[in-house]
């Protein structure tokens, strides 16, 4: 009999986990309390990321993300759009960072090409005119939405079975150990009881609130809120980036027929109730203008706001801010914590949501005893409109 893995949320990393398990010859059900990358993965801006932003501050997470960028345009090329980023010095300060840029990305083994503002332009014409230099990147574009049902579409072709708008409520216990979840159906309002041998807690920023239910109390995660903007039209072919150390409205992504700008970042308290100030849709746009003049005048077509699961790595109870926790992952066995059968995955990106899952797949195996190896940078995903014929 297979073991069975129950996995709390249908985001990038739980669709990932999920098809990872399956792979591995788990039997996998997976239980979302909304609907699939509903959350989070949902409200992002969809960018491959090829690890370019953080190769100045956060070289792990700027190596994985070169890595898995490679991978996934291998293990998914029709659901990608491989249309590179730009990372552009607007100023003289943006200009100090040239060479430190270049530097990370080649540590980090991210391809960079530098542009004249000539070339640059000539790519994108609405760029600001006065730019002083331009790197190219292998940045790419991805609907969530699709990205999260490949992995699901190609789990359940491998037995996995998935349940939206299905709530955990509770665990179920013996002794110690967690031998399922108490699960409230949120169409219906009715209760029941999915049994199992292991549970995930991939619940991104709500990953606390479930270590809490479970009696733990200390989950290594901030929830940390931006905010996006999107305008109508897309003004340029390739994400637009500052050249500069990470910091708010310093990402253009062509999305769809829009064009999304973001983010903001501060640390939240409750992922369901984030404000959106009206400030910061003014920054937002501002910001927007300095790399595409054009976003002065382009019609609003909406804002988003969503909660980060970013991982906390500090220690002594340091008080941090957004910007400075790592954009890397982590997974833990709860065991110790008086919960056998509980695992969380915390942190991360989309882009490396394949990495998250193999990592655990890999502490998973070694406390169940299941050898099969990760199989998933050799399985190519299925498209995700096979989620609804499987």
């Amino acid at each position: 009999m297979s073991l069975h893995a129950l996995i709390i949320g249908a985001g990038s990393t739980g669709t990932a986990v999920a098809h990872d398990l399956a792979l591995r010859g788990f039997r996998v059900t997976v239980v979302e309390r909304g609907e699939i990358a509903s959350e989070t993965t949902g409200r992002n801006h969809g960018l491959l990321h090829s690890g370019g932003r953080y190769a100045m501050t956060d070289p792990e997470a700027a190596q994985e993300c070169a890595e898995e960028n490679a991978l996934m345009r291998k293990l998914m090329p029709d659901l990608l759009e491989r249309n590179d980023g730009l990372f552009v010095a607007i100023n003289e300060e943006d200009l100090t960072y040239r060479e430190r840029f270049l530097e990370g990305c080649a540590r980090a083994g991210i391809p960079a090409q530098e542009l004249t503002p000539k070339q640059a332009l000539e790519l994108e014409p609405h760029l600001n005119p006065k730019l002083l230099t331009a790197i190219r990147v292998p940045d790419g574009v991805f609907d969530p939405f699709h990205f999260s049902m490949a992995f699901l579409a190609t789990a359940k072709l491998n037995g996995a079975v998935v349940y939206t708008y299905t709530e955990v409520i509770d665990f179920v216990w013996s002794g110690r150990s967690i031998t399922g979840v108490k699960v409230l159906d949120r169409r219906t309002k009715k209760e029941s009881v999915l049994g199992a041998d292991l549970v995930i807690n991939a619940a991104g920023p709500w990953g606390g609130e479930i270590g809490q239910m479970a009696g733990i109390k200390h989950i290594a995660m901030v929830p940390t809120a931006g905010i996006m903007v999107a305008v109508h039209r897309r003004w340029s072919k390739r994400i637009i980036n500052r050249l500069n150390r990470p910091g708010d409205g310093d990402i253009i992504v062509p999305q769809r027929r829009n064009s999304v700008i973001g983010t903001t970042s501060w640390v939240v308290q409750d992922p369901d109730q984030i404000p959106v100030p009206p400030e910061q849709i003014k920054q937002m746009l501002d910001c927007g203008t300095l790399l595409v003049p054009a976003f002065a005048t382009a019609p609003l077509r909406g804002v988003s706001a969503a909660a980060r699961p970013l991982l906390d790595k500090t220690v002594g109870g340091g008080k941090v801010e957004g910007r400075e926790l790592t954009r890397g992952f982590d997974c833990f066995n709860h065991a110790a914590d008086g919960a056998e059968g509980l695992f969380s995955i915390l942190g991360g990106k989309t882009t490396t949501s394949r990495a998250m899952a193999e990592k655990l797949g890999d502490i998973v195996g070694r406390v169940t005893g299941v050898t099969t190896p990760c199989r998933t940078k050799e399985v190519p995903l299925a498209t995700y409109r096979a989620f609804y014929r499987s």
